[in-house]
């Protein structure tokens, strides 16, 4: 479904895609499982892709990466948390270059 809402976004020229997870963003792994996980705020297509961070499928990333827009992951489980990344106060990742 990643590499289907990428492409998506590709076809429409969105300005972001968002993308809502059980977490508040992109860490260095699992913060479920591993409690000194270290989340990031910001990271390029290419540092996701060489860490094998998972946010999302290589293909997805990619197709995100060739047509410049940026990935913001965001909890869906945070009380307005969409609300607020979309007004620039949201505990979110922003992947981009």
């Amino acid at each position: 479904t990643d590499t289907a809402a990428a492409l998506r976004a590709a076809e429409m020229g969105c300005d972001a895609l968002f993308k809502g997870t059980q977490v508040d963003g992109v860490y260095s792994d699992d913060p479920k499982k591993v409690k000194d996980a270290t989340r990031y705020d910001r990271l390029t297509y290419h540092e996701v892709i060489a860490r094998d961070l998972r946010v999302m499928d290589t293909s997805a990333i990619s197709l995100m990466r060739d047509n410049g827009i940026p990935i913001v992951v965001f909890s869906i489980h945070t009380r307005g948390g969409l609300a607020d990344v979309l007004a620039g106060r949201g505990v979110c990742t922003t992947i981009s270059d």
